[in-house]
Parts: C-alpha cells; sequence; structure tokens
C-alpha cells in the first residue's frame, strides 16, 4: 500500500481510519466537519504560518474560557434556536409561548432560592432600581405553581459572578420558586449593555473580522416546572444602542420589555422599595412538555451541577 496521498485520498483515509466501535454519529459529524476544512484549506490556499496561527488561537481559545463567546458571536447559539423553532412549526407544536434566546456561557446551576419574591442585587443600589414582576402561564394561560425562574444578570461594570473574580459567589443569580397563582417579582437594577473582554481571543478574531463585541442590556432567565417545557430566554431593555444590531444575535421579537419609570413604592416594601422605580411586567407562557426529558434541563446545565 503507498503512503504517498493526493489530497482526496488522504481525506478518505482520515474519514475512513477506524478499527470498529465508536460513535457512527460522532464519526459522520467529524467526517463532515473535516470534509469542509480540506475544502476550505484547499480552496482558500490556507498557508502554513495561517494555519498554526490558527491552531495556536484555538488553544488560547480553550484556555480562556470564551468558547460559548465565540459560539454566540458566530451565530450558532441561534442558529440552534431557530432550527428548534422550525422543528416546532414542522410538528404543529404551539408557537403562542414565549419565545426561546440564547442561553450564553455563563448560567451557573444552583442559585439561592426564595418562595415568590427576591432581592436579586445586594446592599446599596448600584443603579436605577428595577422591579420586575409576572406570573407564570402554561399553554392555557393558566399559573404555574412552584415554577422554578431562574434569573441572572451582569453587574453595572457587565461582568457575571462566578467568571470574574471581584463579585461573590451567586452574586446576581436566584432562583424564585411561583406562588399558588404563578406569580414571581424580584429587585434588582436596570444592568447595563457589555462588550466581549478586550487583549483576549474573542476580541482578537472580531477585530480581525471587523464586527464589535457589544450585547445590549438583557436579563437572563431559565424557567422549569414539572408538565412543562423547560424554557431558555433573555429579555432586553429597550433604549439600549445595540438591541438591533447585538453581538450575539440574541434580540427578540416579543422579549423586548416596556419600562414603568416612577411607579409608586407601595406595595414594594418586602423587597426594601421606598421611592419612585421603575417596573417590568412580564408574563413567561410555557409549552406543555410532550416527554420527561423536554422538563429537564440541557445536558450542559447538568454537567455544571454537578
Amino acid at each position: 500500500m503507498s503512503n504517498e496521498f493526493t489530497v482526496q485520498q488522504l481525506l478518505e483515509r482520515v474519514n475512513n481510519s477506524h478499527q470498529g466501535g465508536g460513535n457512527e454519529r460522532v464519526r459522520r459529524i467529524t467526517a463532515r466537519i473535516v470534509s469542509d476544512l480540506f475544502r476550505t484549506i484547499d480552496e482558500m490556499d490556507v498557508n502554513a504560518d495561517e494555519f498554526w496561527a490558527a491552531a495556536d488561537w484555538l488553544s488560547r481559545l480553550g484556555a480562556s474560557g470564551q468558547m460559548g463567546l465565540i459560539t454566540a458571536g458566530l451565530g450558532f447559539d441561534r442558529l440552534l434556536d431557530i432550527r428548534a423553532d422550525e422543528a416546532d412549526r414542522r410538528a404543529g407544536r404551539s408557537t403562542d409561548g414565549t419565545p426561546r434566546a440564547i442561553e450564553g456561557p455563563l448560567y451557573i446551576a444552583g442559585a439561592p432560592l426564595s418562595h415568590y419574591e427576591v432581592r436579586v442585587d445586594e446592599g446599596e443600589p448600584r443603579g436605577e432600581v428595577l422591579v420586575m414582576e409576572g406570573r407564570v402561564l402554561d399553554e392555557q394561560g393558566q399559573p404555574v405553581a412552584k415554577a422554578l425562574v431562574d434569573v441572572w444578570h451582569a453587574n453595572e461594570k457587565g461582568r457575571y459572578s462566578h467568571f470574574d473574580p471581584d463579585q461573590a459567589p451567586y452574586a446576581l443569580r436566584r432562583r424564585i420558586e411561583t406562588d399558588d397563582q404563578g406569580r414571581y417579582r424580584f429587585r434588582s437594577f436596570l444592568p447595563p449593555g457589555y462588550a466581549i473582554p478586550p487583549n483576549s481571543p474573542t476580541s482578537e478574531l472580531f477585530e480581525v473580522l471587523g464586527r464589535h463585541g457589544n450585547r445590549p442590556a438583557h436579563i437572563h432567565f431559565l424557567v422549569a416546572a414539572p408538565g412543562q417545557r423547560l424554557l431558555t430566554t433573555q429579555v432586553n431593555i429597550p433604549g439600549d444602542t445595540f438591541i438591533d444590531d447585538d453581538f450575539a444575535f440574541a434580540t427578540r421579537d416579543g422579549l423586548v420589555v416596556t419600562l414603568e419609570p416612577g411607579t409608586p413604592p407601595a406595595g414594594y416594601e418586602s423587597l426594601g422599595v421606598t421611592a419612585p422605580f421603575t417596573r417590568v411586567r412580564f408574563d413567561f407562557r410555557l409549552q406543555a412538555a410532550q416527554d420527561e426529558s423536554e422538563s429537564k434541563p440541557l445536558a450542559r446545565m447538568a454537567r455544571l451541577k454537578a
């Protein structure tokens, strides 16, 4: 057997080299990716310096923990949501629920749990006081009691706890169990938008692509209840410069909230509100789960919790 190859012969050898066993789906996906990269290198005449510069960049990207920023910034996260929406339409499933939106790379399981209401921020206010409240509803518009509303957002510098050593564990992260009427509410502050970290593998790529790395102000949610499909979503704060030009392509119709500034504090004393504040009212409408797996956390979330 000759050990000299043409490009096509090498590709066939790479994709067909196995001794049995393994995972057929992984083999097929890997073969497709390798084939596309072979074609890219060949057709774009990628030289050795360019190839090894890319390999070094990938090594630094992995070490930085920013892979989730790259997948979002190159549209892969939104692609998965688009495909999931299309699959629902093909299956005739209801599309009246709250739109899904990308989770992003910064979810942490196991945040402190409260019933009905909680103050997400701590200490002195760090911005405009916000109270967000509403209900969790099912497909028929009925309240879902004891649903879990997991909420997390960035601090005033655009950074997230756990990934930012200057913040306490679970800062600006809480879980809320809805009451018998499906209600939740929490106090925090209006978070700002933010940009990808400077002088990082992510910023290097977007600089050479001629793209910005800004995200509009947003708040993340994971909403779960027995018998209901797990909902991963995020809401946007109106008025942000990048709301229609999100680096991560995550803005969705129906998820830009309405602000109610100057809301009187009466009735919100239990959240420590003593002066007019900004209110957001938002109901989450869940889809019915077709099987038990749809109401459970995604595999990546389960690994994070382990």
